[in-house]
C-alpha cells in the first residue's frame, strides 16, 4: 500500500504542498478559489511541463513520533490541527474548489484491448494445474545437469523452481529434506537480536506434513505439478489455512476469523505447492518501508542494516534469501514492485481483476491485487499461471481478455520483442535520488535497442500529482472502510504508531473529496490509455531510491518519514490507481552494492507483453547477480 501516513507530517512543517496550481495548461483561475479543469481530450501535452517533487520533512521516531499522534488523536485540538493544516495546504483543495469536468470512476474501466503477439492463451476456467504445464512448455530449454551442477557461470544465481524440479525426480533431493533445511533456519532467525522474523506465523509439524506428502507422491512417480514440493511463503494479509491471518497487527486475527484458503493458495495448493507460513509485512500494509514494531522489522538480504521495502516485506526478503523459490504478496501502492526492486527480485502486479482476491484482508478494494514474488521472470510466470483467473463478478464488469503468456522459446515471440515501443518520460525518469538508478535503467533500455530492436519512444505524462491525490484518496477511504468496525471498538490504541497516523488523515476524507478523487482518476485513465496507443509499454525505474537505511530508534516503535516514502512511490502509483500490469525486473546495483528495479507499465491485461519484455531485460543485465550476505541454500544444504 501507499505510504500516506507520512503525510501530516509533512504538513504538519508546511514545507511541502504536492497539487500545484501553477500547471495553467491544465487548469483555467475563475474567482479567488473556484478552479475549472479543461477536459482531459483537451490537455496539450505538448505544454505539459514536469515538476520534480519538492519534499522537506522531519523525520519522526521514538518519542517525537508519540506525541505527534497523541496530538493530532486528541478529540478537540487533533481536529483543529487537521482542519488547519488542509486549510493551508493546497493538498485539499483541489479536491474541494475544483470543478473537474469527467465523471467519477470507481473501479478501473478498461476499453477493449488489441490482442497480443507470440503468446500461448490459458484456460481461465482449467485447473490450476494445466495452466501451470502449459506455462511450462513457454519456457526456454532447460539444461538440467548443467543447471543442476553450477558449471554453466562462475557466478551466483538463485535456484529455480525448475531446478528444485529437477532434484526431485533425479532423487538428488526430496521436499523433506528442503524442509528441514528450512526448519533449521527459521529458529536461527528466532533466535536474532533485534527480532528480524521473515514469518508472522510458522508451525513446523504442520510444515512436515506437508513436505511428506509431497515427498510421497514423488515417490510414487505422481507429482501434481512442476510445482509439487515447491516452498512458498504467504504475506500475513492472505489467507493461508490453518494460519491466522493478523496483517502484522497484533490482534486483526481475533476479529476475522480463517476458515479456509484464499482462492489463490487454494490453486497453487492444488499444484502441490508447500506454504511455510505467514510472511512478516508492515502492519495494515500502511507503509512502503516494512517496518513493523509489533513482530519485528526484516532486513535486507543484501544489507542488513536496510529496509526491505514494503508492504510486502517478508515474502521479498524470504526469496531473495533463497528461502522460498517464490512468495505471494499485495500490492496496493506498490507493496509487491518496491520490496522486489530493494531485495533485487522479480515482482508482478497483474491487472485489476486478473486474479481472484476471495480470501485477502483487501478484497473489497479497486487498487489491490495478489501477486507473485520470486528470484526469476521464468519463476514468476509459473507461478502466475497457477493462480490466475478473475471472479465471477469481475469477468461480468471488467470483461478481461484471455490470460496469455509469451513463448518465450518461439521466433514468433522474439520478432513480438522487436516491435515492442518503449514510453519514457526522461524528467520523470530521472528524477531519482541517486544517478546510479536512472543510469543503470537507461543502461538496459540502449541494450534492448542494440539487442532486439526495442526502440524508446518520448512521452509526457500530465497531472502527476493529480494522480496521487486521487491514489492516496481511493487507498485511504477503502482502508477506513475496512477498518471503521474495528477502530471504532478502540482497537486503534492497538495499532503501531504510523498506522494510527494513517487512520487519523483517512477519517479527514469528506464524500465529496471522494467523488472528486474519483473524476481525477478518469483523467489520468484517459491520459494512460491515450499514451498506450503510441507506446507498447511505459518504462520507469521502479522506486527513486536503493534500499534506506532502518534508523535504530525507528525498530521499537516505528517511523515517519516523507522524504523515503516520496522517493521509493514515485514510479508506482499509475499501476494501482488504473489497474495496469507492471513488474519489476532487477538491473544491476548502486555504487553500495543494493539492487536496482526497471519497472515496466503495461496496457490493461497485457501481462504476457511485460513479461516477454522483463525475460529480455533479464537476460541482457550485464551485471552478474551477486549474492546476498543472508543467503542459504536450502537445495543443496550448502
Amino acid at each position: 500500500m501507499s505510504g500516506p501516513l507520512l503525510i501530516l507530517v509533512s504538513l504538519l512543517t508546511s514545507t511541502i504542498i504536492l497539487i500545484s496550481y501553477s500547471d495553467y495548461p491544465l487548469l483555467l483561475e475563475m474567482g479567488n478559489k473556484r478552479v475549472v479543469m479543461v477536459p482531459a481530450n483537451e490537455v496539450d501535452l505538448t505544454a505539459v511541463k514536469y515538476e520534480p517533487e519538492v519534499i522537506e520533512a522531519p523525520h519522526l521516531a521514538g518519542l517525537s513520533l508519540k506525541l505527534f499522534v497523541k496530538l493530532v488523536e486528541a478529540p478537540l485540538i487533533g481536529s483543529l490541527i487537521v482542519s488547519y493544516l488542509k486549510k493551508q495546504n493546497k493538498m485539499f483543495g483541489m479536491l474541494r474548489n475544483s470543478v473537474i469536468p469527467e465523471t467519477p470512476m470507481y473501479t478501473p474501466e478498461f476499453p477493449p484491448q488489441e490482442p497480443e503477439s507470440g503468446v500461448v492463451c490459458l484456460e481461465e476456467d482449467g485447473k490450476p494445474e494445466d495452466r501451470v504445464e502449459f506455462a511450462l512448455k513457454c519456457l526456454p530449454h532447460y539444461d538440467a545437469a548443467i543447471c543442476w551442477t553450477g558449471d554453466s557461470t562462475p557466478f551466483f544465481r538463485y535456484w529455480r523452481i525448475r531446478d528444485y524440479a529437477y532434484a526431485y525426480r533425479s532423487g538428488k533431493a526430496n521436499p523433506s529434506m528442503v524442509v528441514e533445511r528450512f526448519i533449521r533456519v527459521m529458529k536461527e532467525f528466532s533466535k536474532k537480536k533485534p527480532p528480524a522474523p521473515l514469518l508472522i506465523s510458522f508451525d513446523a509439524e504442520e510444515l512436515r506434513k506437508q513436505a511428506a506428502a509431497s515427498t510421497q507422491r514423488f515417490e510414487e512417480g505422481n507429482p501434481l505439478s512442476i510445482l509439487d514440493g515447491i516452498i512458498m511463503a504467504v504475506k500475513d494479509d492472505i489467507d493461508c489455512y490453518p494460519h491466522p491471518s493478523k496483517a502484522a497487527t497484533t490482534w486483526f486475527h481475533e476479529v476475522r476469523r480463517v476458515e479456509k484458503d484464499a482462492v489463490c493458495v487454494s490453486r497453487l495448493r492444488s499444484c502441490g505447492v508447500i506454504f511455510v507460513g505467514k510472511a512478516n509485512m508492515h502492519e495494515m500494509g500502511l507503509g512502503t518501508t516494512g517496518n513493523n514494531a509489533n513482530y519485528g522489522t526484516p532486513r535486507n538480504p543484501h544489507a542488513s542494516d536496510r529496509y526491505t521495502g514494503g508492504s510486502s516485506s517478508g515474502p521479498a526478503a524470504i526469496v531473495a534469501s533463497g528461502l522460498c523459490s517464490a512468495a505471494l504478496g499485495t500490492d496496493g501502492g506498490g507493496s509487491i514492485r518496491i520490496p522486489a526492486s530493494l531485495c533485487g527480485v522479480v515482482g508482478l502486479k497483474t491487472t485489476y481483476g486478473r486474479t481472484d482476491m476471495k480470501g485477502s484482508l483487501c478484497d473489497t478494494g479497486t487498487v489491490e491485487i495478489i501477486g507473485p514474488i520470486a528470484a526469476t521472470v521464468e519463476d514468476v510466470m509459473l507461478v502466475y499461471a497457477a493462480i490466475l483467473g478473475s471472479s465471477p463478478v469481475d469477468r461480468i464488469s471488467l470483461r478481461p481478455s484471455l490470460p496469455c503468456l509469451p513463448n518465450l522459446s518461439s521466433s514468433e515471440s522474439s520478432n513480438a520483442l522487436g516491435s515492442l515501443r518503449l514510453g519514457k518520460y526522461t524528467e520523470w525518469f530521472n528524477d531519482v535520488f541517486s544517478s546510479d538508478i536512472s543510469r543503470k535503467c537507461d543502461n538496459i533500455l540502449n541494450l534492448l535497442l542494440e539487442k532486439h530492436g526495442c526502440k524508446t519512444i518520448e512521452i509526457a505524462i500530465p497531472e502527476l500529482d493529480e494522480m496521487r491525490l486521487a491514489h492516496l484518496v481511493s487507498i485511504g477511504s477503502e482502508s477506513l472502510c475496512g477498518l471503521k468496525p474495528y477502530y471504532q471498538d478502540g482497537k486503534n490504541v492497538e495499532l503501531t504508531y504510523d498506522s494510527r497516523t494513517n487512520l487519523v488523515l483517512f477519517q479527514s476524507f469528506t464524500a465529496s473529496g471522494y467523488i472528486a478523487a474519483q473524476r481525477l482518476r478518469r483523467r489520468v485513465m484517459y491520459h494512460h490509455m491515450e499514451i498506450l496507443k503510441k507506446v507498447d509499454v511505459i518504462v520507469t525505474p521502479t522506486t527513486g531510491m536503493t534500499a534506506p537505511v532502518i534508523p535504530p530508534e525507528a525498530l521499537k516503535v516505528g517511523e515517519t518519514d516523507l522524504q523515503v516514502t516520496g522517493n521509493l512511490m514515485r514510479f508506482i502509483i499509475a499501476p494501482n490507481l488504473l489497474g495496469l500490469p507492471a513488474v519489476s525486473v532487477p538491473v544491476g546495483y548502486d555504487n553500495q552494492g543494493l539492487p536496482i528495479g526497471l519497472q515496466i507499465i503495461g496496457r490493461p491485461w497485457a501481462e504476457a507483453s511485460i513479461l516477454r519484455l522483463a525475460a529480455a531485460v533479464e537476460d541482457l543485465c550485464p551485471e552478474p547477480k551477486k549474492k546476498p550476505m543472508s543467503y542459504y541454500d536450502i537445495l543443496k544444504g550448502n
